[in-house]
């Protein structure tokens, strides 16, 4: 027969083992949410690189076929040098956030350009840039949704208490510049 005594004993090392088990499962749950909010990140990143790269192409193209404001190249070149020089995950949002603005500006002013829509290098980087902003746009999102799910898992309870524990915050959102559900307006005067 089992005395009382040991049979506390198992009991709690029984409850020692859950806990144990429990906060494995969780650091390493907060391991795999985390590192999937550093691979959706990597790939926002790579896509604005693969933008950062074009745009040089595309600047040329246009300078050669089209004169109109330099101040829209100078946009273009400041908002791609301050993506490539941005350090933190919080200055490439703040970067990529200007660069947007200084994209729409250049594509909308390629719209006065009917000569130069129609050459060919012109239509074939616009449908490479085009298929780069599709891509930074499904980037982002899935950057956001990695994002919330590590969030929520951050700030759920009882997780919340292990996330504390172990010393892991909630992430940030990558969110829209302030003004960008405006269209941008291109003055040629």
């Amino acid at each position: 027969m089992i005395s009382r005594s040991k049979i506390i004993l198992f009991v709690l090392l029984g409850a020692i083992a859950l806990a144990l088990f429990w906060m494995w499962g969780g650091y390493n749950g907060f391991v795999t949410a985390n590192e999937n909010v550093e691979v959706k990140w990597a790939q926002v990143e790579a896509d604005y690189q693969r933008r950062a790269d074009l745009i040089p192409n595309l600047v040329n193209t246009v300078k050669g076929a089209a004169e109109f404001e330099q101040g829209t190249f100078l946009a273009v070149t400041e908002a791609r040098t301050k993506w490539l020089n941005a350090s933190g995950r919080g200055g490439q949002m703040e970067a990529a956030q200007g660069m947007d603005g200084a994209i729409s500006r250049l594509l909308l002013t390629f719209e006065s350009y009917p000569d130069l829509k129609a050459t060919k290098a012109y239509t074939d980087l616009m449908a490479q840039l085009e298929g780069t902003e599709n891509r930074i746009t499904v980037s982002r999102k899935d950057f956001n949704e990695a994002v919330r799910t590590f969030n929520v898992r951050v700030k759920r309870f009882p997780s919340n208490l292990l996330a504390g524990f172990f010393g892991f915050d909630a992430e940030e959102f990558f969110e829209s510049a302030e003004g960008s559900e405006d269209a941008p307006v291109v003055d040629f005067n």
